[in-house]
């Protein structure tokens, strides 16, 4: 603009005014879509509300749009959005995830439990020690 007004060179004008030549040549881009881009964020979130801000991107992308894991993580703060807890569900006694089923004991002698135990004699040699149970009369 200055190089206009007085007949100087980029290269004075910058230097005169103590600013990098690059700054001139600058171009700042505008995020008109940025009311859409928003818009569409919800709208995923309402839709998979188990997904993060890194997963809402993939999608946006596979959808054809332009954008940046930091500005979508930008909108998902202004926005004050955050995933949900996942709720543990409690287990009921007698599911096992391993296949190995579990009972409740009803009577004297139904239902054993088995527990090794490995310690050390004061002297270093090892100790194996198995403790058997009966879960009815913790005896």
């Amino acid at each position: 603009m200055l190089q206009h007004c007085f007949n100087v060179s980029e290269r004075r004008a910058c230097k005169t005014l103590g600013v990098a030549r690059s700054t001139q040549r600058y171009k700042a881009t505008t995020k008109c879509d940025e009311g859409s881009l928003t818009t569409r964020i919800m709208e995923l979130v309402r839709e998979f509300p188990r997904l993060g801000y890194r997963q809402i991107t993939r999608l946006l992308r596979q959808q054809g749009w332009r954008v940046n894991f930091k500005r979508v993580y930008r909108i998902w703060r202004r926005e004050g959005l955050k995933v949900p807890v996942k709720k543990v569900k409690k287990r009921r006694l007698g599911d096992s995830g391993g296949g190995i089923v579990r009972r409740r004991a009803e009577r004297p002698n139904h239902v054993w439990a088995l527990d090794f135990i490995f310690d050390r004699t004061c002297n270093g040699r090892h100790l194996k020690i198995l403790t058997v149970i009966d879960e009815f009369t913790r005896e």
